[in-house]
């Protein structure tokens, strides 16, 4: 099990990039302490640059909102004991239009979300342009600057991934536990345990072809995204 630092900064190679996310970081801690606390305080999240990943492109592009009014919808979820899976959709009424299994257990996600930072990364490596960036299907995952596995984007959701997306679709956000399909109740709950979720709004944000990012939208209305999750092409 890889030793988790307590500074977000920690083995930063790119000091200039350094620089420039220990101020944004700073900044973001004090709006923070002086909003009200709201249901997403209890994961205590800030945005940090994963070193592991090139987000360089990502991070020098203006970060103007790809959707308004109309904000992206992200789900996490899976099996306490099992693996946790990323859905992205425009709206909760709608089919995902990304859908992935991370290679990294709920439990050890869970954990994350109790520590200071979340900053998910995936990126991929591809010499085509054909497709758009979310078709690509193998990537590469990063966690809070560790790379923790690769992962192939589902082409078809399976029946668990219905099942959670069909009980959520009247939810825009929040976090809690789901029932099992009925004929897994009692198999799962003994062998994966509970089947959790934490679904927020995201702004979308492209930077180019090639790189993509969301960043949560609190919901008590603090300054600054909580969580980010990124998508990169590299070539």
């Amino acid at each position: 099990m890889p030793t988790v630092h307590s500074s977000p900064f920690h083995q930063m190679e790119n000091p200039a990039l350094l620089s420039l996310l220990q101020q944004t970081t700073g900044d973001k801690r004090s709006a923070k302490s002086s909003s009200s606390g709201g249901f997403f305080r209890m994961f205590k999240l800030f945005p940090m640059l994963t070193s592991g990943c090139k987000m360089v492109a990502l991070l020098g592009r203006p970060r103007k909102a790809l959707l308004t009014d109309n904000a992206t919808t992200g789900t996490l979820f899976g099996h306490r004991k099992g693996r946790v899976s990323l859905a992205i959709q425009e709206n909760p009424h709608c089919v995902p239009i990304f859908v992935i299994e991370l290679p990294m257990l709920t439990s050890a996600f869970h954990k994350e979300m109790g520590s200071d930072i979340v900053r998910l990364a995936l990126e991929s490596e591809t010499k085509t342009h054909k497709k758009k960036l979310l078709e690509e299907f193998v990537w590469a995952v990063y966690c809070n600057g560790r790379k923790i596995g690769y992962c192939i984007r589902r082409k078809n959701m399976t029946d668990d991934e219905l099942h959670v997306m069909q009980l959520l679709r009247g939810v825009s956000m929040g976090a809690g536990v789901l029932p099992s399909p009925s004929d897994q109740k009692e198999t799962a709950a003994a062998a994966d345990g509970d089947l959790t979720y934490m679904r927020a709004r995201f702004e979308r944000v492209v930077g180019s072809k090639d790189s993509e990012a969301l960043y949560m939208i609190n919901p008590d209305g603090a300054a600054g995204p909580e969580l980010s999750i990124f998508f990169v092409r590299v070539h």
